[in-house]
């Protein structure tokens, strides 16, 4: 098994219960890590006998384009997704940050975790 990370996928989206937050958005960090088989394409040097980072990013960048009242919803539907569209991932972990919330206080960020494993 092996791990690749995309760190820090920034976005500008629209989650949030509050209605303002539906209408002005805020940015968003995310962080993904996949484990994933590497020995066939460690020796074939082949694209295809990987993971695609580039399908990982535009995954999490299309899901985080779809409004949801909360963070945990949408790293949900990243996870299902991944797991869906890529077959060779056994686990996935998510991080999705919204930056500077909007929850009367000085907090640089609000941070949920989810872990799956494939069933």
């Amino acid at each position: 098994m092996g791990t690749i990370r995309l760190q820090n996928i920034r976005t500008f989206s629209f989650h949030g219960c509050l209605l303002e937050e539906s209408k002005i958005g805020s940015d968003y960090s995310i962080d993904l890590e996949v484990k994933t088989d590497m020995r066939k394409s460690a020796i074939s040097d082949d694209l295809h006998d990987t993971v695609d980072y580039v399908l990982l990013n535009r995954i999490v960048v299309e899901e985080m384009a779809i409004r949801s009242k909360l963070l945990e919803h949408v790293a949900h539907r990243i996870i299902s997704r991944i797991f869906k569209e890529i077959p060779s991932i056994a686990r996935v972990l998510i991080g999705v940050s919204k930056l500077n919330p909007p929850i009367g206080g000085d907090v640089e960020a609000v941070t949920i975790q989810m872990e799956e494993y494939r069933s």
